[in-house]
């Protein structure tokens, strides 16, 4: 295994969430992130309920990701407006919304037993 080459991928990737930070709905996901993090510390959670925090953080972010990738490689193979186009980056955004929507309803069953 070359290892400068495989340290190297790291920067490639590094750049790729650096790319994806504009994006406006990425940009949401982390805020959303940062507020239930800050939520979790003033809460005292458990180690288990943190790491299904994070895990659920870590997914929808990697799902935003990969719908922003999926969204240019389309873009770029069909820069003209197609229906099987708009499919493709309509299933890749419903895709986030169905983790989206699993983070929130996890969220909600960890934190409302905690505050009421």
């Amino acid at each position: 295994m070359n290892v400068r080459k495989f340290f190297g991928s790291f920067r490639f990737a590094v750049e790729g969430v650096r790319t994806a930070m504009y994006e406006q709905n990425l940009k949401f996901h982390l805020a959303s992130a940062a507020v239930v993090l800050i939520a979790g510390i003033v809460t005292d959670l458990t180690i288990i309920e943190w790491c299904i925090i994070i895990l659920m953080i870590a997914i929808v972010i990697g799902a935003e990701l990969i719908n922003t990738a999926i969204e240019r490689v389309v873009d770029l193979a069909s820069p003209e407006i197609h229906p099987l186009a708009k499919q493709a980056k309509d299933i890749a955004a419903g895709a986030v919304l169905v983790f989206a929507l699993a983070s929130v309803i996890i969220g909600l069953l960890i934190f409302l037993p905690k505050w009421l």
